[in-house]
């Protein structure tokens, strides 16, 4: 079955349309619900409600662009909606931090790591950050979905870059002394046979 065919089959509500698409593109959608998402079980319920709002959108896709970009702008905006339900995600003040970029490519932090140290950031940063650093959203767009003004949309993403930059160095410190205690161990267990029979 096509895509054209799938998507209108779904626009006419059949249930086994909307399970094949389902299965096609959860598993692509539930990544970007955990990069919005705090962890698995909160991404989980996100992508339940952004397949519950496609299913009653999709009569509103008119066949140009791509579906799958569609897609996502109801996935993340199901997201933002919610966040702005639960909590206030402005800053009291404007003062824009220092740019700080986050390098990675020096580091040997993998990509479930990073996904978990972003999913450890305060809401009003990591939607900041996933939407403009990942998703290439402009200070304009991430001011107009969250409800907040493009200084405070500046100022979010540049303490999520900190925060992150402060986590990525202090994990990576943290391994060099790991693997110095354990190369300390280590020389010690073959020193220690030597120091006694020389004794």
């Amino acid at each position: 079955m096509s895509l054209e065919e799938l998507i209108a089959r779904c626009k006419k509500e059949e249930r086994k349309a909307q399970e094949e698409l389902y299965r096609k593109f959860s598993r692509i959608l539930f990544g970007l619900c955990l990069k919005y998402s705090r962890n698995k079980i909160e991404a989980e319920d996100n992508l339940h409600d952004s397949f519950m709002t496609i299913f009653e959108k999709i009569g509103q896709f008119k066949n140009k662009g791509s579906f799958e970009g569609w897609m996502k702008r109801i996935t993340i905006n199901t997201v933002m909606q919610k966040y702005r339900k639960t909590e206030y995600l402005s800053l009291v003040t404007e003062k824009l931090e220092e740019e700080t970029e986050v390098e990675t490519h020096e580091t040997n932090i993998d990509l479930k790591t990073l996904l978990k140290y972003i999913q450890d950031l305060p809401n009003k940063y990591r939607l900041t950050f996933n939407m403009y650093v990942l998703d290439g959203y402009s200070h304009k767009e991430i001011s107009e979905q969250l409800g907040t003004s493009i200084g405070t949309s500046k100022s979010n993403l540049s303490r999520a870059r900190i925060i992150l930059k402060e986590r990525i160095e202090k994990d990576q410190n943290k391994s060099v002394i790991g693997l110095f205690i354990l190369f300390a161990k280590e020389m010690k267990k073959e020193l220690l046979p030597k120091i006694i029979n020389n004794g």
